[in-house]
């Protein structure tokens, strides 16, 4: 299991807890300190989308216009923070965020 994300983040932290609570082996990628790679950035853009670039952060309204404008592939290239966290997958599923029902997937 593959949990992407920012150490500093709080979501990010809960569900690595849970996780290693509930008995699952949880792999950590910190996306800013070990950037992705175009093709690892295709499945998750491919699975949500607009969705997985946060826009209510400082981060994305610090951006210049042009790359607020751009696609979320360029976005998230040039500011990888600006991917919503946490984003887990086992291989096969994949999840955003650790609300209610992504915490029923996983525990």
């Amino acid at each position: 299991m593959i949990l992407y994300g920012l150490p500093t983040c709080p979501d990010c932290n809960k569900a690595r807890k849970a996780l290693a609570e509930a008995g699952h082996d949880v792999i950590f990628r910190d996306v800013r300190a070990d950037p992705m790679s175009e093709a690892e950035w295709s499945p998750l853009i491919a699975e949500f989308g607009d969705n997985l670039v946060d826009r209510k952060t400082q981060t994305f309204r610090n951006l210049n216009a042009w790359l607020r404008e751009s696609e979320v592939e360029s976005q998230l290239e040039a500011q990888p923070a600006l991917m919503a966290r946490p984003v887990i997958s086992d291989g096969t599923r994949w999840t955003l965020g650790w609300d209610e029902a992504e915490q029923n997937v996983w525990l």
